[in-house]
């Protein structure tokens, strides 16, 4: 009993601090959307334990904390992957840009735009050079 109250309380939490950090607009709809449709799977398993072990056992699992544990693992896969392939596409977009920095740069600096012999501009330019190799 004190499991399912901790599962609900734990629940509801996991809503209110969701919500907060929209509020906030520290999170995304996209992500905040995701957390709140686990945040309202898992409260009502809190109120209602029972249904976790018919819904094991409908699926053909040993038990509802099995089914649990699952369900955890293959949303923690699936999160790792959604950032790995955020950080990816985000590390593509920054060397993109980095390309298009160096190129202005370069622009500026043939054209005089842009002091060449400062030393930020060195710095710039090693960067630059390193990010472009």
């Amino acid at each position: 009993m004190q499991l399912s109250i901790l599962t609900s309380i734990t629940g509801l939490l996991v809503l209110g601090y969701i919500l907060e950090l929209l509020r906030r607009q520290q999170l995304r709809e996209k992500y905040a959307a995701i957390w709140l449709l686990i945040g309202l799977l898992v409260a009502p398993l809190g109120f209602f334990p029972d249904l976790l072990d018919s819904t094991a056992k409908r699926l053909g699992v040993a038990s509802g904390a099995s089914l649990v544990l699952f369900a955890g693992f293959l949303l923690i896969l699936l999160v790792s992957l959604h950032l790995s392939w955020e950080a990816s596409r985000l590390e593509a977009e920054t060397r993109t840009l980095a390309e298009d920095v160096a190129l202005i740069r370069a622009h500026l600096v043939a054209h005089g735009g842009y002091p060449a012999s400062t030393p930020r501009a060195a710095a710039a330019d090693a960067i630059d050079s390193e990010v472009l190799s």
